[in-house]
C-alpha cells in the first residue's frame, strides 16, 4: 500500500504543477467539504480512484486468512475451532482461577503433550468432533502416559480395564493398550462418540466418561421425577464429576480468551511429530532405538504401552517415532529379516525346569517360547534345546518397563525405613494397612497399585514406616545373617538396638526361634557400634 501512496502523491504533484488553485478557490473548496452540501456523486476526488489504472488495482495482493490447519501453533489451531459455550458458573470460575495461578504446571503439561497433540487434534477433526476434546487428557492425566489412578485407570485418557477391553484395548503381560497413546486416542474418541449419541449432549457425555453412563442416566431420571432441569449443572453427580466438566470448560475458556487473561501456553508446532511404523514381528525396543538413532528411554516414552523390553509377540507391531528417526528405522527394516528383530538365546533345558521357570528367567512368556519352538503343550524334557527370545541389553537398562518403573516407585523415600511383605493367600490392602498401621491408599501407591487391584500371592510389597525412637547418630540399614546360637537379645545387644525394634523391622516375634542363615534387617547407629560388631 505504501508504494501505491507514493504513486498517488507523485501524480498529484505533477497535476499541481499544471493547475495550482488560488487561496480563494481553496477556501471555497474547504467550505463545501465541511458543510457537506449536495455532494456530486459522479465526482470522486479520492486520489487512488483518480490516478490508479484498472491494471494496478487488479494487481493489488489479496491477503487470505489462514485456515486453522495452517496455523503455526497447534494451540491456535484448537483455539479457532472451540465451540462449546462456557456459562458464567462458579465451578468454572474456581477451576479457571486455579489454572491461571499455576502457569508453570500448564507449561509442564504442554511439554508432555507436545509429541502427541498433533495426532490427537487431527483425529478429532477427521471425525468432526468438538476440539475441546483435545484438552481432555489435561484433565484426565496431565498428559502423563504412565498415569495410574486409585480407580485402576491408566494412560493419558485414563481407561479402566473393563471399558478399555470393551473398546478394543488389550491388557496383558507384554502390552497395555491404555498407555498406548495412538490406540487409546482412537478408543477414547469412539467411547465419547457413543456417549454423545446416547445422551445427545456433550456435557452429559463428558460427565459419563468420568463417572459412567449409568450414573448420569440415574441423575437425569431423578431430576425428571422431581420436575427439575436435567442440564449438567442441575444434576446430582459425584463430587469429582461435578468438578470434571468445569475443568475442561475452564481450560477451553482460557485458551479461547488468552489475550483477555494475558496467558500463553508453551507453543507446540502445528505439524506431525510422530510417525507410525509397523514391524512384521516382535522387536526389541533397545534394538529399535539403536537403529532409529533414539535413546531407549525416548523411544519407550513414545511407546509407553509396552510393558517389557520388547513389543508384544502377538502384536500390535507398531511403533511411534519422530519422523526423522522413523525414516532411519524404516530403512533398516527394509533389509532386516523378522528373526533379526530380537536376540535369540539357545537354552538347554535342565532337570526340573518348566516353561514357566525358563520364561521368568529370560523375562518372556511361555506363549512366546512355545511359538518360537512350535511347542503345543507345556511338556519339555531335560537335555532339549529351546530358542528363547531375549533382551539385547541388561533388563535394568529398560527404565520404563513395568518392572523398572515399579522398582523406582517402591524405592522412593516415603518414611523412615521400609520393610517388605510377601503377599500370602487371603491378604488384602485393608488387612495389611491395619497390620502395619499405614494409610490404605498410600500403601497401594507405594507399590504402584490401586487399592482395588488384586494381590497375587508371592509378590512383594514395600511398606514404609516411621519410627520416632530411631537412634539419633549416623544410621544405616544393614542385613545381618543369623548364626548358630544367636538370639534376639544377643543380636540387640551386639548392635545396640532394642529387641522390640528388631521384631518390628522384620515382622517377627520373640516367641519364634531364629534359624541359622536367616536374614534380619537392622537399622543401627554406626557411631555406637562396638569394635567386635
Amino acid at each position: 500500500m505504501k508504494n501505491w501512496v507514493v504513486l498517488t502523491m507523485s501524480a498529484l504533484a505533477l497535476a499541481g504543477c499544471q493547475a495550482t488553485p488560488t487561496e480563494q478557490q481553496t477556501a471555497k473548496i474547504e467550505t463545501k467539504q465541511e458543510d457537506k452540501i449536495s455532494p456530486a456523486p459522479q465526482i470522486d476526488t479520492t486520489p487512488e480512484r483518480v490516478l490508479l489504472s484498472p491494471q494496478l488495482i487488479a494487481a493489488e495482493p489479496v491477503i487470505e486468512e489462514l485456515t486453522p490447519q495452517q496455523e503455526a501453533d497447534v494451540w491456535e489451531r484448537i483455539r479457532r475451532q472451540l465451540s462449546m459455550p462456557v456459562p458464567d458458573e462458579a465451578r468454572i470460575t474456581a477451576q479457571r482461577n486455579y489454572y491461571l495461578k499455576h502457569p508453570a504446571y500448564m507449561n509442564r503439561v504442554a511439554e508432555r503433550a507436545a509429541p502427541f497433540m498433533h495426532l490427537i487434534v487431527a483425529e478429532i477433526e477427521r471425525r468432526g468432533l468438538p476440539l475441546e476434546l483435545a484438552l481432555l487428557p489435561i484433565v484426565e492425566s496431565a498428559f502423563d502416559p504412565f498415569a495410574y489412578s486409585h480407580g485402576q485407570a491408566a494412560g493419558v485418557w485414563q481407561f479402566i480395564p473393563g471399558t478399555a477391553r470393551q473398546y478394543g484395548l488389550d491388557i496383558n503381560w507384554w502390552y497395555d493398550g491404555r498407555r498406548d497413546v495412538y490406540a487409546s486416542t482412537h478408543a477414547a474418541l469412539d467411547y465419547l462418540t457413543d456417549l454423545n449419541s446416547r445422551f445427545d449432549d456433550w456435557l452429559h457425555a463428558l460427565a459419563a466418561y468420568n463417572s459412567g453412563g449409568g450414573r448420569v442416566n440415574s441423575a437425569i431420571r431423578k431430576n425428571k421425577r422431581q420436575g427439575k432441569a436435567t442440564d449438567f449443572w442441575s444434576l446430582d453427580l459425584p463430587r469429582e464429576t461435578r468438578a470434571y466438566v468445569p475443568k475442561l470448560l475452564a481450560l477451553a475458556d482460557i485458551l479461547k480468551n488468552q489475550d483477555t487473561y494475558q496467558v500463553s501456553w508453551l507453543p507446540i508446532p502445528n505439524q506431525p511429530y510422530l510417525e507410525v511404523i509397523e514391524t512384521e514381528a516382535q522387536i526389541d525396543l533397545a534394538l529399535a532405538a539403536e537403529k532409529s538413532g533414539l535413546k531407549l528411554d525416548q523411544l519407550h516414552h513414545y511407546n509407553s504401552g509396552y510393558n517389557r523390553w520388547a513389543t508384544d509377540p502377538e502384536g500390535p507391531h507398531r511403533l511411534l517415532l519422530p519422523r526423522e528417526n522413523a525414516q532411519q528405522l524404516k530403512h533398516w527394516l527394509a533389509t532386516a529379516d523378522s528373526k533379526d528383530l530380537v536376540r535369540w538365546t539357545r537354552h538347554k533345558v535342565q532337570s526340573g525346569e518348566s516353561l514357566i521357570v525358563i520364561a521368568k528367567q529370560y523375562q518372556t512368556t511361555t506363549q512366546a517360547i512355545q511359538q518360537a519352538n512350535s511347542i503345543r503343550g507345556h511338556l519339555i524334557r531335560a537335555g532339549d534345546y529351546l530358542l528363547i527370545p531375549a533382551a539385547s541389553r541388561d533388563l535394568k537398562e529398560y527404565n520404563l518397563s513395568a518392572d523398572q518403573r515399579l522398582s523406582a516407585t517402591q524405592s522412593q523415600q516415603r518414611g523412615s525405613y521400609k520393610i517388605t511383605h510377601e503377599i500370602a493367600t487371603g491378604d488384602t490392602f485393608w488387612d495389611l494397612s491395619r497390620k502395619y498401621n499405614v494409610n490404605l491408599r498410600q500403601l497401594a501407591k507405594w507399590n504402584g497399585m490401586a487399592p482395588t487391584d488384586p494381590l497375587r500371592p508371592g509378590r512383594e510389597l514395600v511398606v514404609w514406616l516411621t519410627d520416632d525412637s530411631q537412634p539419633s547418630g549416623v544410621t544405616r540399614s544393614i542385613h545381618y545373617r543369623v548364626r548358630s546360637g544367636d538370639s534376639l537379645a544377643r543380636i540387640a545387644q551386639k548392635f545396640n538396638v532394642r529387641i522390640g525394634d528388631i521384631e518390628k523391622w522384620n515382622q517377627i516375634t520373640r516367641t519364634k526361634y531364629l534359624q541359622p542363615g536367616q536374614r534380619l534387617k537392622l537399622i543401627v547407629d554406626v557411631t555406637r557400634l562396638g569394635a567386635d560388631s
